[in-house]
């Protein structure tokens, strides 16, 4: 590994979590920490956030519930059955932490940065409404989990 940190000033904003039944774990969640139950959103397919996993579009969709705990937002993800990081998450590992999240200001720069310390691009989609892009890397063998990079577009 490189002594330059990629993330020098790191911003962590999300932890997620991968579960089997997004409705009953939003539920459980919100019940233990006394959230309001978040609404339930579906990620869109390929036409729309143009996602890869492992280099290839894929139609993988996900249904995301969003919880707020001030700088750190936990995010449930209830993977469809279409290949994706979600999908490979759950099959392999079952339900738990899949990814700690940070904000980016460039995804490029991130990306290359990481790649030349052996950390590869997993899967990559445009956010729903296209303002922004996500972009998960391969890092669980750097540090027991992965990433997923969030950059915002300016408008």
């Amino acid at each position: 590994m490189s002594t330059t940190p990629v993330f020098p000033q790191p911003v962590v904003v999300q932890v997620a979590v991968i579960v089997r039944d997004i409705e009953a774990s939003a539920r459980r969640y919100c019940a233990l920490f006394g959230l309001p139950v978040p609404d339930i959103l579906v990620t869109p397919g390929y036409a729309t956030a143009r996602t890869t996993f492992h280099g290839q579009p894929s139609e993988a969709t996900a249904k995301l519930a969003f919880l707020n705990f001030g700088q750190v937002q936990i995010e449930l993800i209830e993977p469809d059955d279409q290949p994706s990081v979600w999908r490979a998450f759950l099959d392999e590992k079952g339900e738990g932490v899949q990814h700690i999240a940070l904000q980016v200001q460039n995804t490029q720069h991130s990306t290359d940065a990481l790649a030349a310390q052996g950390i590869p691009v997993v899967q990559q989609g445009l956010y729903a409404d296209g303002n922004g892009i996500y972009t998960y890397v391969g890092s669980e063998g750097a540090l027991g989990v992965m990433l997923e990079l969030l950059e915002t577009f300016p408008r």
